[in-house]
């Protein structure tokens, strides 16, 4: 008798027990659910970048050669340059299989895209791209490590592979946005204007 006594009187001890909980979570403020730490306005290291750190990392190209540094390049410098340095990724031509091809057929349509790979001659649109993307990313071991003039040579080199430009050219600032490539008719610049999704 006293063991059913004892288990209902822990019954009813454990009933009482969880309504007052239960009082007592509903009566707590809920929290709000934003970052209540204040942030310091500086966090006391780094500095601002001078002008010339600026300058040097201000490096881009834009289609219409805007951006292009002095400097030339011709098809044979670019060659020797390509063996020397970007062979042992892209092949010894920029045609090989399993390595980021530079070299490439026909044009790239809608209906080919997934049978050709996109390569420089096929899909860029702006030999200043070629450029541009050299000189910032390539080598891979090392990238911005290239002088403008080997740049020049690489993108002269590269556009003659692809057969968009002779093999007695010699590329500057003054003709290098001047080289129309073929994929270019394939985009369509977006002049849309207004509404609030552009931006």
């Amino acid at each position: 008798m006293n063991k059913r006594l004892l288990f209902l009187f822990s019954l009813l001890l454990a009933m009482i027990l969880l309504s007052v909980n239960d009082s007592f979570v509903a009566a707590q403020k809920p929290q709000p659910l934003t970052d209540s730490l204040r942030k310091p306005l500086r966090f006391g290291f780094g500095r601002s970048a001078t002008g010339a750190e600026i300058t040097a990392w201000d490096v881009d190209v834009r289609p219409d050669g805007k951006g292009l540094p002095a400097g030339q390049g011709d098809v044979n410098k670019g060659k020797l340059i390509y063996a020397a340095k970007c062979a042992v990724c892209h092949g010894s031509d920029g045609k090989q299989t399993g390595a980021v091809k530079l070299v490439g057929g026909a044009l790239v349509s809608d209906t080919l895209a997934t049978a050709q790979p996109k390569t420089i001659g096929n899909y860029w649109p702006y030999a200043t791209t070629l450029f541009d993307y050299i000189r910032r990313a390539m080598p891979y071991n090392l990238p911005g490590s290239l002088t403008n003039n080997e740049v020049y040579s690489l993108s002269a080199y590269l556009l003659n592979a692809n057969k968009i430009v002779g093999a007695d050219v010699v590329l500057d600032a003054n003709n290098l946005s001047k080289v129309i490539m073929p994929a270019k008719k394939l985009f369509i610049m977006d002049d849309r204007k207004g509404g609030a999704e552009i931006k």
